[in-house]
């Protein structure tokens, strides 16, 4: 457990601080069109597939996937070695690495309540940390790796949809959640593939999970990018959040066999629901760069 305890927290640390990176070269191509500039994207539409595209090809957008690489590589070893419920929620504290860099470097005052909910989200992963048992490993039925992959289709399709209709102010929550919700699935994909330990690529290209991964990774990556591109961050992050750790911590407990410490069930609930209220504070927060 202590490894992936390990393993997340560097996930966290390099999510964070790519999120610094990433916000800068999405925000890097949704300057207002200049008058008479037609058929350039403005806040208030949905960003289209070209802008999107050319933000991820800035050189501080990639230096971002350089650290999101090395936070995938620690978020797929955590999610294999703790239950979800607590490896998605330390994931989740990137958020907290994201304010606090952003008051360091960029010298933006946290507030009061950044301070307090940046407190709780520690104390919370502390607790949950000591309620956690062992991960479960009741993963084994065909239908489950095939759901992931459908799920993750589906998620996906409706994002796009609703973005297609929403448009304006509410892009950046619709995307944000879709996004979550898809890293979500991606957690639970991640747990279940296999081929991994022991290391099988003939196993691993015939189990649905492992495009599951593939997919929802790449999918969630393209709607969290739509809604960097918003300027409106703070709902983005707050939705990320809320769909990347109750999906797979439900899900976890549910169908996985991720169990608490005996008589440690209510404790961990109550600091599952603090850190992720505190970390979406914290998403709130101006400390949380803006696009």
């Amino acid at each position: 457990m202590i490894i992936g305890i390990v393993a997340a927290v560097v996930a966290a640390l390099a999510y964070g601080t790519a999120s610094v990176l990433q916000a800068h070269g999405a925000q890097s191509v949704t300057e207002p069109p200049p008058v008479g500039g037609a058929g350039t994207m403005t806040a208030t539409r949905t960003p289209t597939l070209r802008s999107t595209v050319t933000a991820m090809l800035t050189i501080s957008f990639l230096a971002g996937i350089g650290l999101d690489a090395v936070g995938f590589v620690g978020n797929l070893v955590a999610a294999r070695d703790l239950p979800l419920f607590l490896a998605q929620p330390i994931v989740s504290a990137n958020l907290v690495v994201t304010a606090v860099l952003a008051a360091i470097f960029l010298h933006v005052r946290l507030r009061t309540q950044d301070r307090i909910a940046i407190g709780v989200v520690v104390v919370a992963l502390i607790v949950l940390g000591i309620a956690a048992a062992d991960e479960g490993h009741g993963h084994d039925a065909t239908w489950l790796h095939w759901s992931v992959l459908l799920v993750g289709v589906a998620l996906f399709a409706g994002g796009l949809a609703l973005l297609h209709f929403a448009g304006g102010p509410r892009t950046a929550a619709i995307a944000g959640l879709f996004a979550g919700a898809l890293f979500g699935v991606m957690a639970v994909a991640v747990r279940i593939v296999h081929g991994l330990d022991p290391f099988s690529l003939t196993e691993m290209l015939t189990d649905p999970a492992a495009y599951a991964v593939v997919g929802c990774g790449i999918c969630g990556f393209y709607l969290f990018t739509v809604a960097l591109q918003t300027g409106s961050v703070n709902g983005a992050a707050a939705a990320l959040v809320v769909g990347e750790t109750v999906v797979p911590g439900a899900v976890g407990l549910a169908l996985l066999g991720d169990a608490t410490r005996a008589g440690w069930g209510p404790v961990a609930v109550i600091a599952f629901i603090a850190a992720v209220v505190g970390a979406v504070v914290v998403a709130s927060s101006p400390a949380v760069p803006q696009g």
